[in-house]
């Protein structure tokens, strides 16, 4: 590049052929030896090679610099003045700790840098040397650095399009043919060689990161990947530019920290309370194209999907779902609970009997089982628009919470939960209302609801039980907490998982507030594997340490 060149330094060698050549009757009262002249330098007299290596032309990258002409590379070299190359790195060794990484170990001068040309050189010729020369820490910075990257890589990309979308746009403003802009789908299928659905998908995402300002930054810097941006970029699809804007503020600091799922049902949070009509004009028109999916898998198998549903509607039967699977499992079927949750949804679509099954008590159109249905009391009593929460779910809008309680008010075995929370979100204290069943209205539930505090900085183990299986209140208080598996990421429903003791039970650890956690059947058995090990300072905090050194914090996820 052009910007890359600067004067080559002056060459020794020039200057000795110029002392050379120099007319001996210019060097007045010196005692020159007969043939001095003659006798080339050599190397050591020159201070270097008797070969300028700046003397040919240019290569690599600035190689098309030898056709232009040297007044204008002259000239233009001049203007430039002396090339100032930023310092990406500080001044002194890179820290090797531990291993040959570079500085990739935590806390190491490639593990935070930002992503750019030098990380890339860095990335790379660790990979070249070798990977199996390094630690696991420095790998898994190595790891990171090339995620770091091609979310840097991805920005550019769009970046570019948008640009070509930008003056295709343009080139029709000024007089050029309409049917210009409308095939720049095109334009970027047959460059990058994609479908013209894919091409026109990443018009579209381009578009939208365009009122994303933080959000394109963020991309760049590498600190959410394409996935997160995307999200971010979907969820406010609905919104107008300040909503937009007021929602990106809203949830880009806490991007970087969590997954694709957390990160959708935190930016949908955002935009129920940002702007819950828009919200509910999006609902409405993707329902309208509800319908009913079947693909096959690539295993073989098949699937089958309903697509674009009522949320309430979908909360009642993945409930009465579970409630069947529940029952079969209680009744001697030897298989796992997703297993039999297929095997209750075929037979509830084909209609088959279940002749193993007690009929249910579930009125048609009712909800089965126990629903973990969090809103705020406003919102019950339809005087606040704010969103509600559904444990192994997520967020629902208010009219969908009203909705679900109206269904809830017909299963007498049903909850309706308040949660209280603190100023960060975090859960503070829970109690629960039981509805009376049968054809009482919603708001004929009983109310007197007893507000516990829950445990948070400090455990009083007001909830403790006394054996190892935690008694119903406690459970239910644990997954109230913590709605999901309490890994790093994980959205498995807690109401699915293993109420995990982290201090064995048999090595005196309490089953109380403070010890316990759910965690996924998976992620519990990689808690008792070698090399991992979790702590749990504060009740709901927990600390996990992997083989490879590093830990990752879990906070319970802040309600709306």
């Amino acid at each position: 590049m052009l910007d890359c060149l600067s004067a080559p330094p002056a060459s020794s060698a020039r200057l000795a052929d110029q002392v050379v050549a120099a007319p001996l009757a210019d060097l007045d009262g010196w005692d020159v030896p007969v043939g001095w002249e003659e006798v080339p330098p050599w190397d050591e007299e020159l201070g270097g090679p008797d070969i300028d290596p700046y003397s040919g032309p240019p290569d690599g990258a600035d190689a098309w610099a030898a056709d232009v002409p040297s007044d204008l590379l002259t000239e233009r070299l001049a203007a430039m003045g002396p090339a100032v190359v930023p310092e990406v790195l500080p001044a002194g060794p890179m820290p090797r700790e531990g291993g040959s990484g570079a500085g990739f170990a935590a806390g190491g001068v490639a593990d935070g840098l930002a992503p750019c040309v030098a990380l890339a050189g860095l990335a790379n010729d660790i990979w070249a040397t070798g990977l199996g020369k390094i630690t696991d820490d420095e790998l898994i910075g190595v790891l990171r650095a090339w995620r770091r990257l091609s979310s840097w890589m991805v920005a550019g990309e769009l970046a570019a399009v948008a640009e070509l979308r930008r003056r295709r746009a343009n080139a029709v403003a000024a007089g050029a043919d309409p049917h210009l802009a409308e095939h720049v789908g095109d334009e970027v299928a047959a460059a990058l060689t994609l479908t013209a659905r894919g091409a026109d998908q990443l018009l579209d995402f381009a578009a939208r990161l365009e009122r994303l300002p933080r959000t394109r930054a963020a991309l760049a810097a590498g600190e959410v990947d394409r996935a997160k941006a995307y999200v971010i970029a979907d969820e406010v699809s609905c919104l107008g530019p300040a909503h937009a804007a007021a929602v990106e503020a809203a949830v880009i600091g806490r991007a970087p920290g969590q997954t694709t799922g957390q990160l959708r049902a935190s930016a949908r949070r955002a935009v129920l309370a940002a702007d819950p009509d828009a919200a509910g004009r999006q609902r409405e028109q993707a329902e309208k194209e509800a319908r009913v999916e079947v693909w096959s898998e690539t295993s073989g198998t098949a699937a089958l999907a309903g697509r674009d549903l009522p949320p309430a509607d979908v909360i009642a039967a993945d409930k009465r779902i579970d409630a069947l699977a529940r029952q079969l499992k209680a009744v001697g079927f030897d298989e796992g609970l997703d297993r039999l949750r297929a095997r209750a949804y075929l037979a509830l679509l084909l209609g088959q009997p279940m002749p193993t099954l007690a009929p249910s008590p579930t009125p048609a159109g009712g909800a089965a089982g126990s629903v973990n249905l969090t809103m705020p009391l406003a919102t019950w009593l339809g005087a606040s628009g704010r969103p509600g929460e559904v444990a192994g779910f997520g967020p629902v809008a208010a009219a969908d919470a009203q909705a679900l309680a109206d269904r809830l008010a017909m299963e007498r075995s049903a909850r309706w939960c308040l949660t209280l929370t603190g100023q960060d979100g975090r859960a503070v204290a829970h109690g629960c209302a039981h509805a009376p069943g049968g054809d009482h209205a919603r708001r004929d539930w009983e109310l007197n609801l007893t507000i516990r505090p829950l445990a948070v900085a400090d455990c009083l183990h007001a909830r403790e039980s006394a054996g190892y299986v935690p008694a119903p209140t406690l459970r239910h208080v644990i997954t109230i907490r913590q709605p999901t598996c309490s890994f790093p990421g994980c959205r498995r429903p807690a109401v699915r998982c293993d109420q995990d003791h982290t201090v064995p039970h048999d090595q005196g650890g309490r089953t109380c507030e403070c010890n316990l956690a759910p965690l996924c059947r998976r992620h519990h058995r990689a808690k008792q594997a070698h090399g991992w090990r979790l702590d749990q300072p504060q009740p709901g905090t927990l600390i996990w340490i992997l083989p490879h050194g590093r830990s990752y914090r879990v906070d319970p996820e802040p309600y709306p």
